[in-house]
């Protein structure tokens, strides 16, 4: 059993929806994971907070290995299979009644935005169907 740490951290009936979409925890090539709960729950807890990977929280691991795991997901289309699993059935008790509300007024950019690479970084294994949103 996990011990839940913060309030956010996922609970053991979310954690069951994710498990069987996660990597094998066997060792590979390179070395062990580091737990894939600690991890996730770490990385929720960064874009929740929006705080500095390196203000991670010890009980989430290293930061270095949390921003990663999330960087590596993020390119491999992993991360999208965790938030698609998270959302699943979540609106089924709102039904017709369920709605999402978007102010425009707080979307910003950051001011080094306009100097974003156009190019996905070499070191990510991209997913085939990833289109590059600067090119086109």
């Amino acid at each position: 059993l996990w011990m839940v740490l913060d309030r956010h951290d996922l609970t053991d009936e979310q954690w069951a929806r994710l498990e069987s979409v996660l990597p094998s925890m066997a060792p590979q090539r390179g070395g062990r994971w580091v737990d894939h709960r600690m991890v996730t729950n770490g990385i929720l807890w960064r874009v929740r907070t929006g705080a500095p990977w390196r203000d991670l929280p010890l009980c989430y691991g290293n930061w270095k290995t949390v921003y990663g795991r999330h960087r590596r997901w993020s390119g491999d289309g992993m991360w999208e299979k965790i938030l698609e699993r998270l959302r699943a059935g979540c609106d089924e008790e709102e039904g017709p009644e369920w709605t999402v509300g978007i102010d425009a007024t707080i979307v910003r950019a950051h001011q080094h935005a306009a100097g974003a690479r156009h190019a996905p970084p070499k070191d990510i294994a991209w997913r085939v169907d990833h289109q590059d949103p600067c090119v086109g």
